[in-house]
């Protein structure tokens, strides 16, 4: 079985214990159903990972023992965050999860004419910290050892005010003349790429977008989802920028 690798919110170091998160312990305990002496991967968010192993756990708390600090290199030297206008449900949570797989440094969601998903906000909060915890899960699975954070959603005219600046700016736009392999590596090695949400950008927030600095560049002769745009950029960025072979 492939070793555990859990988050830790918490800063670790090595020769210390820690106790876990309560839903961390139950993972480990109840699901995997692991016995003390088990070996872990912890990690923090801070760039290292952290062996470890499960000692005496109690009924509902587990305490591991951090034995050591290893430096890991699966981060991408291109810093790429998504600015994705939100989609309905299963569709946003892939998207979140497999940009965290693809090496996203951060998301921000934002909420443009055509987004089908209207939030409050009491909703905006709850979702937050929902993506935030599929952003988790994915680095946990991935091997990341930093953790992208998700920005609070916001409305279109927010984020452009917000955002002008950091980076080469990429809009996907399906009508744009140019498109990746036609552009020049960004300086400073920062992208933020904007997708549009079902339905792609208005006339009027592609103008805005336009107006606002960023780039429009399509991926091909074909109208994709939402959910693969993202996706195939982010995928073309790293092969072509980035650290994918």
């Amino acid at each position: 079985m492939r070793t555990p690798r859990l988050y830790h919110p918490m800063p670790l170091a090595a020769d210390s214990r820690v106790e876990l998160a309560a839903s961390a312990a139950k993972h480990l305990l109840i699901v995997l159903r692991l016995k003390p002496g088990a070996a872990l991967v912890l990690f923090d968010g801070s760039g290292n990972e952290f062996d470890a192993r499960l000692e005496e756990p109690g009924k509902k708390s587990a305490w591991v023992a951090v034995t050591g600090r290893r430096e890991s290199k699966v981060e991408s030297p291109l810093v790429v965050t998504l600015a994705q206008g939100v989609s309905r449900g299963e569709r946003m949570d892939y998207t979140v999860q497999k940009a965290v797989e693809l090496g996203v440094a951060g998301i921000i969601p934002v909420l443009m004419e055509r987004s089908v998903v209207k939030l409050d906000a009491e909703n905006i909060k709850r979702k937050q910290e929902h993506w935030q915890s599929v952003v988790i899960g994915a680095c946990e699975q991935s091997g990341r050892v930093r953790v992208p954070p998700v920005q609070p959603p916001q409305n279109f005219g927010a984020f452009l005010d917000g955002h002008r600046s950091g980076g080469l700016g990429l809009l996907l736009d399906p009508l744009a003349k140019h498109a990746l392999k036609d552009l020049p590596s960004p300086k400073d090695g920062r992208v933020l790429l904007l997708v549009g949400p079902e339905g792609g950008l208005s006339e009027v927030e592609r103008k805005m977008a336009q107006s606002a600095g960023f780039q429009g560049i399509r991926l091909g002769p074909r109208i994709l989802r939402t959910e693969t745009a993202a996706l195939v950029a982010l995928s073309l960025l790293q092969a072509s920028w980035g650290d994918l072979d």
